[in-house]
Parts: C-alpha cells; structure tokens; sequence
C-alpha cells in the first residue's frame, strides 16, 4: 500500500471504464427531436442545384423539398426551417417576393405542408434578405441605410401570408428592433394566434455566414454591422433577448452557435423557454472541408460540436447535418 494509504481515493476514471459505463453516466444526450432541418428551396429550377461550399446541400426543387421533409420525418427530426430563394428578375427594393402568396417561400410551405402535415414542425425565415436586390434585411431609406419601422410593416405583412400558407412558426431574423412584437400582433389579428415565433434574438454579423450567402443566392451590398450584433458584445444578448420575450417570443435563438457557446450558455441560464442555436453554414463548411482533408474524423467531429452546442443550453438545433445525425442517432439506440 502506499504511504499515502488508498492514495488517490477519489477515482473519476470509474465511470469511463466501459461504453455502457459512459453512457449510463452521460449528462447530455443528443437526440433526433433536437435537431431541424434548414433547408432552400429555389424557384423556376427542374433539378436540385448543389452549393459548392456545403457539400450535400442543395437548392431544392419543390420536388425534392418534399422528399427531404419526408426523409426528416422517417428519421425523426423535429423540424424544418425553410428559406425561399427567388428568381433574381424576382428581386426588387422592397422584396415584393416575400409577401406574395405564391411567392416561392409560401408555395414551399404549402408543398410541405401538403407531404407531411404535422409530422414535422414546419418554420420559415421571416427576412427580406432573399428577396431584395440589393440583399438588405429590410427596406432602405434614401440615404440607402436600412429604415427599421418601414422594414417591421414588411415583416407583418410576410408573417401574414407565411401564416396563410400552413406555417407552424415563423422566425424573424432581420434584427430589427421591435420585430417579435409587430409580428406577434400581425399574426394574432389575422386569426394566427397558433402560431409561434421563434425569435432570432442573439444574431451575430459573423465571417462564418459566407456559404449561406451563395446557399441563397444573395444580392447583398456592404455588410450588415448596423443591424447584426457586434461579435465584442455579450451583455448586449441579454438586453435583446429580456425585449423578445416582452414582445411575446415563444422560444429564443442564438446565432451562429460554435463561435457563440457563451451567450448560448448564458441565454440558457436566463429564460425559462426553449432555446435554439443554428450552427450556421460556414461551421458546417469548416468540419466538412477538414474531413475531405482527411485532417479530422467527420462524424466524431459532428457529433462533438453538436453535443457541445447541447451541453452549453440548446434544447434544439439548427443544423445542415439534422437528418443524417438523426440516422446515426436511432442506429445506436
């Protein structure tokens, strides 16, 4: 015996003896209810288009956005969050397109809706990014600066016709002020109080949106640093988030999630309703490229940042790789 008697008497190694020791122990479990699916659906296009910098995804066609959401569905993913990506003759200062009926956003959610009814819980950007020429959240004053209360009159108007076309939650994203609360009232006075919002509460203007920009085909000119959080600023979450949930959100997001895990963490820690992250497109490049590279190991990586995403707060995720973990998911049960 040594002389420091049953020296070290405390031993965590334990209870990571075995794989089953591990898993009866984990503290986070990802399953495939906390992952949604963000998907694109473009228009006028009679087969999927691939984006190069996200390997796997596609532009769907309306065809194959509703096999996806079938897939989803099998593989027991608890949402969908869909984008519109319009013809570019389509695009105009106002974004005409989004507050269309038959705009491309609102036909997808009807196609969706159509396929898997309430299968899956079907969500919608509530943005005008995709839909302006000039690929601004909002609409520009003529000093060519973003006019936030002529934007939120867009904003009701979109979450009117996304609520017509069968949407379960709608999720403003622009960033601007008063948002959730102009879309709140919008959707209760036309007869939608069903339905929810998600609200984009922590958005962050991030280097790591780039693939997304080609995902959606953005027309965007400058940046979007007047709207967008500053990356410095962390106290500033809190402020934007206590305002959502005054305005009636019914559940929160942090964006983009990996680079973010603090303010996730610490949103988490404040409310006591469902918090989402999305782990945005150039996260989803990054791992993607260094495993081509050979450099990680894909699903191992993907597993750790989604669980990390987990066990800093979110009770759901946001994810390009939402169907294909959900697969892996259910094998391992």
């Amino acid at each position: 015996m040594s002389a420091y008697g049953s020296f070290p008497g405390s031993r965590p190694r334990r209870l990571r003896t075995t794989p089953a020791m591990r898993r009866m122990v984990a503290e986070n479990r990802l399953h495939p209810s906390d992952l949604i699916l963000p998907a694109f659906v473009r228009e006028g296009i009679s087969e999927p288009l691939a984006i190069s910098a996200m390997p796997g995804v596609v532009q769907h066609t309306r065809d194959t956005l509703r096999k996806a959401a079938v897939e989803a569905v099998e593989a027991g993913v608890a949402g969908i969050m869909l984008f519109g990506v319009p013809a570019d003759e389509n695009k105009d200062a106002r974004g005409t397109a989004g507050t269309e009926p038959d705009g491309i956003l609102q036909v997808a959610i009807r196609d969706v809706k159509a396929e898997v009814g309430d299968d899956l819980v079907i969500m919608s950007d509530l943005c005008l990014d995709e839909y302006t020429d000039h690929g601004h959240c909002g609409v520009l004053d003529e000093h060519g600066r973003v006019d936030n209360d002529a934007t939120l009159e867009r904003y009701a108007e979109m979450a009117q016709v996304q609520a017509d076309a069968g949407v379960h939650v709608v999720g403003p994203s622009g960033m601007m002020d008063g948002q959730v609360g102009v879309v709140r009232d919008a959707l209760d006075e036309t007869g939608h109080e069903d339905v929810s919002i998600l609200a984009y509460t922590a958005k962050y203007t991030s280097a790591f949106y780039g693939p997304f920009r080609e995902a959606v085909g953005s027309s965007l000119q400058g940046d979007r640093k007047t709207y967008q959080q500053d990356p410095a600023n962390g106290r500033e979450s809190l402020r934007e988030l206590a305002l959502d949930l005054e305005e009636g959100a019914d559940m929160v997001m942090v964006k983009p999630a990996g680079p973010y895990l603090d303010i996730l963490y610490r949103v988490a820690q404040a409310v006591d309703v469902p918090v989402a992250a999305y782990q945005i497109s150039g996260e989803f490049a990054m791992i993607e490229a260094a495993a081509e590279k050979g450099w990680i190991e894909r699903e191992r990586a993907i597993l750790e940042t989604l669980l990390g995403i987990k066990r800093a707060g979110a009770d759901t995720i946001l994810t390009y790789w939402a169907t294909e973990v959900a697969g892996w998911l259910r094998e391992t049960r």
